[in-house]
């Protein structure tokens, strides 16, 4: 006698779920006990939804995720201007979001909040409406994005954090607990503090991403022009497109002063 075939489910869903029959799930998603998945909701392979996590509105989740219990993924915006118009949430691949945080969809008929691939968001972290979340960000415990916030790729932001509306969080920078950003934090730089201050660069966090010495050295010295030399902001970008060599990192951290809408973060004085 032949063995009988064995079927492996493709989609493991228990039965107290409560997913709508419209939701795109993939193969191999698990969804656990008591979660709700709306109607508009599309869940990429392998992802995982645990006990009681909610992702509702138009929510697009990658492959590979893990969505704590608890979460809330693809809800209203917490924002007054908000009058019921579709606007969407986009996450990436291999994205961690932990116990009770949040991510609400954005504000605005087609827009969107969006968080890349690899982030880990902990738990009780908050990303509002319109925010754009880059790849490999993470968000400790309590940390919290205001509306139309932009943290750029390989940004760390520090526990107890607020980051206020419209802020821009540079690539590569860090931020410290328990922060009050108010200001745009520029690329490969570490702040912390209450309003936050600039206190140094980032050197681990670029070796570490393989930027190399001779780019890491021409940051060094656009670190000083902007934070040492006391030369207003657009002087100072003169400078460095004068006397530093072209690199990405470089280029980027260039682009991103001259993009800058609510002020650079300031240094810290000698002394604080």
């Amino acid at each position: 006698m032949k063995p009988e075939k064995v079927v492996v489910p493709l989609r493991k869903i228990h039965e107290t779920a409560v997913v709508h029959p419209n939701a795109r799930i993939g193969k191999d998603v698990e969804i656990g006990p008591y979660a709700v998945v709306g109607e508009n909701v599309v869940i990429g392979d392998g992802t995982k939804i645990s006990a009681h996590a909610i992702i509702d509105g138009w929510t697009s989740i990658g492959k590979n995720c893990v969505i704590f219990p608890s979460a809330s993924i693809g809800s209203d915006p917490q924002d007054l201007k908000f009058a019921g118009e579709k606007s969407y949430v986009f996450i990436g691949d291999n994205t961690r979001i932990r116990e009770f945080a949040t991510v609400n969809r954005a504000t605005g008929e087609g827009e969107e909040t969006r968080i890349g691939h690899d982030c880990l968001l902990m738990a009780y972290t908050h990303v509002a409406h319109n925010c754009i979340v880059g790849n490999n960000v993470i968000m400790s415990n309590a940390a919290t994005l205001a509306g139309h916030v932009v943290v750029e790729d390989r940004a760390v932001i520090g526990g107890l954090t607020g980051v206020h509306q419209f802020v821009k969080i540079g690539m590569n920078a860090m931020v410290g607990g328990a922060s009050k950003v108010v200001q745009d934090i520029p690329p490969f730089v570490i702040a912390d503090g209450h309003p936050a201050r600039v206190s140094g660069l980032n050197n681990v966090g670029m070796a570490r991403s393989g930027i190399s010495r001779e780019a890491r050295n021409n940051i060094k010295k656009a670190y000083k022009i902007l934070y040492r030399s006391g030369l207003p902001l657009t002087q100072a970008i003169e400078v460095m497109e004068q006397e530093l060599e072209s690199y990405p990192e470089v280029e980027h951290f260039l682009r991103f002063l001259r993009n800058v809408e609510r002020g650079v973060c300031r240094g810290r004085r000698d002394g604080e």
